[in-house]
């Protein structure tokens, strides 16, 4: 870890409730708000957040999967947002997803006006701020965490 943790204390909430309440809480009620209030289907949310892990390299949000009503996505679909290019693992929101998440972290000036308009054709105006939301909280924060070293202890309390 890069940041001294006091004995005993758990890194999570000592880097996030202690050290800076102002600003840890109310970062950490956005991270749980984007997985308790999503409107998204399972697959394109999974496949953007693990972009995003992918990109920033967190341990614990590279190993995390999202659970709703008690369904995961398939094992291998990790690797297919890897592919996200080429797979046949994906309809078309899913790669749209995976392929938003890539551009909006490592080149938001090249998203174009034929990217939005793919966008247009399968995503309404609220979906895509949306996934817009999300992906922000997950690239600010998964990277926070893995830039401080604490994404190998990380966990997500229960919603």
């Amino acid at each position: 870890m890069n940041i001294d943790i006091p004995e005993g204390k758990d890194p999570i909430g000592y880097v996030w409730g202690e050290m800076v309440p102002g600003i840890g809480v109310a970062a950490s009620q956005l991270s749980l708000a984007v997985y308790s209030h999503t409107t998204l289907g399972l697959r394109e949310f999974e496949a953007a957040r693990l972009r995003i892990a992918q990109i920033n390299g967190c341990v614990f949000c590279l190993d995390w999967r999202t659970e709703r009503d008690g369904v995961k996505v398939e094992e291998e679909f990790a690797d297919a947002v890897t592919e996200w290019r080429t797979t046949d693992a994906f309809d078309e929101r899913t790669r749209l997803a995976a392929e938003y998440a890539e551009r909006y972290a490592l080149d938001h000036h090249g998203i174009d006006d034929e990217f939005w308009k793919r966008m247009a054709e399968h995503y309404s105006q609220k979906e895509i701020v949306e996934l817009s939301m999300s992906i922000g909280s997950w690239l600010a924060f998964g990277r926070l965490n893995h830039v401080l070293g604490i994404d190998t202890v990380c966990v997500l309390p229960k919603l």
